[in-house]
């Protein structure tokens, strides 16, 4: 259960989650600022894992996401103390009076769904933020509406989660997010950058400076996003043709060398590095004819499913790819008969 409370009036929020990682974290302060309305100029929170990643005397250090919630409201994240719950003693005694009023109350129905259960916790909360006090005159509520004007005001949109992990950009100037590899200028090959990746967007940043940004891809079918700028210059006059302009030239020549630039385009993780030699292989038409490129290709499909343009230039190099010539036939119908000479004249 998240419990976050306001100091002054103890308008207090509440909401129930199935764990404390790092995505629960983040969404229950952007659901408690939505609830307040604002923002408290400081967050005095615990200092578990997700939120804080090291906190002494000397040094304070945040998670980074939860530093850019706190950068996005524009709020200052000051922990309590290590085992020092005086710190933050509104919100303790909050937590009292959430188990009993709101937990205690509704220990005894059943819920399928976690929808169905903040949905019951809400129904309390609004009965407890709205309860008179027992010693003072007023309720949480009353004491709100005085405290709402201290608050921030909430930004245009509301934060959305980010998480963090660095990548090395690999030699075809990609790097790898959960199965999809997203381009970085070929400058960067073989660099350590850090990647921010959110629901829709993927960004990398190098040394602290972003160098590009990608949609992030979620259809199976998309596994590459590359853009033309990011290539080598002796990648970018490929950067017009696709895999479905090579199939359709490999087409016009036969369907053995469809399925040998199909394997080219399939053999490489990115699509475009397959370009060169499919431009090589089909050339190859001009410089010997259609006709002995489609034996050619034939030829190496029966050695390997996967035949390279090296092997099929060698193949029409040797002329392989030519029918054999018949064999000559023989002289007698009865093969190779020895003469009546060989055997005159008897044993000797």
């Amino acid at each position: 259960m998240f419990v976050a409370v306001l100091p002054y009036s103890g308008y207090a929020y509440a909401e129930a989650f199935l764990n404390l990682e790092q995505e629960t974290w983040i969404a229950a302060h952007v659901n408690a600022f939505e609830y307040f309305g604002g923002v408290s100029r400081i967050l005095v929170p615990d200092n578990l894992k997700t939120g804080v990643t090291k906190h002494t005397k000397a040094e304070l250090v945040l998670n980074r996401t939860y530093q850019e919630l706190a950068e996005h409201y524009g709020t200052a994240v000051i922990p309590a103390r290590v085992c020092t719950p005086k710190d933050k003693p509104t919100v303790e005694g909050t937590v009292g009076i959430v188990s009993t009023f709101i937990l205690a109350a509704i220990r005894n129905q059943k819920f399928f769904a976690l929808r169905e259960l903040n949905e019951a916790v809400r129904e309390r909360l609004h009965a407890l933020n709205h309860k008179p006090f027992q010693k003072k005159d007023g309720s949480r509520a009353l004491l709100f509406a005085e405290e709402r004007d201290s608050l921030l005001p909430l930004p245009p949109n509301a934060y959305e989660m980010a998480a963090w992990k660095t990548a090395k950009v690999s030699f075809n100037y990609h790097i790898e997010v959960d199965g999809r590899f997203y381009s970085v200028p070929y400058e960067y090959i073989k660099r350590q950058v850090d990647v921010r990746i959110t629901r829709k967007v993927v960004e990398v940043f190098y040394e602290g400076a972003r160098i590009c940004s990608h949609v992030r891809l979620y259809d199976r079918q998309s596994k590459y996003s590359t853009q033309e700028a990011h290539m080598p210059p002796n990648h970018q006059q490929y950067a017009q043709w696709n895999g479905d302009r090579f199939r359709k030239w490999a087409a016009k020549i036969g369907p053995q060398t469809v399925r040998v630039v199909e394997s080219i385009l399939t053999g490489y993780k990115v699509e475009q590095q397959g370009y060169r030699a499919c431009m090589a292989l089909l050339k190859l038409s001009d410089c010997y004819s259609p006709e002995r490129l489609e034996a050619a290709c034939d030829k190496a499909l029966f050695y390997t499913p996967r035949p390279s343009y090296k092997s099929i230039q060698t193949i029409l190099k040797s002329g392989q790819d030519r029918p054999e010539p018949p064999a000559p036939a023989p002289t007698s119908s009865h093969g190779f008969t020895r003469g009546a000479d060989y055997y005159k004249g008897g044993r000797k």
